[in-house]
């Protein structure tokens, strides 16, 4: 369950970096509204997590599916960069999203 939520959390993450985007600086109040209920939603789920993971693997895995899934939707909606070596430094950090999860038990 804990991974569940930590996943969750990941997700929105990635919704809140993505809402400081479009908030313009918290200029426009749907978009900032969404960037606060997101951003909060994303802490209190991984405090859940933290319950039952350590805290470092669980601290690495929701930073990185913020991080990649933050780049991968700003490749595919925003127009950033898809160059090859970033598309790999990209998958290096999910390898090592994945690779926590297999090493760490629960």
């Amino acid at each position: 369950m804990a991974w569940t939520l930590l996943s969750i959390a990941g997700l929105f993450e990635i919704a809140f970096a993505l809402g400081m985007k479009w908030s313009a600086g918290f200029t426009q109040l749907i978009p900032g509204l969404f960037t606060v209920v997101t951003g909060l939603s994303s802490v209190y789920l991984l405090s859940l997590a933290l319950r039952t993971l350590p805290v470092g693997t669980a601290y690495a895995v929701w930073t990185g599916i913020g991080a990649a899934g933050t780049a991968i939707l700003g490749m595919v909606i925003l127009g950033d960069s898809a160059a090859p070596t970033r598309i790999f430094c990209i998958a290096l950090i999910l390898a090592g999203v994945i690779g926590l999860k297999l090493i760490t038990g629960n």
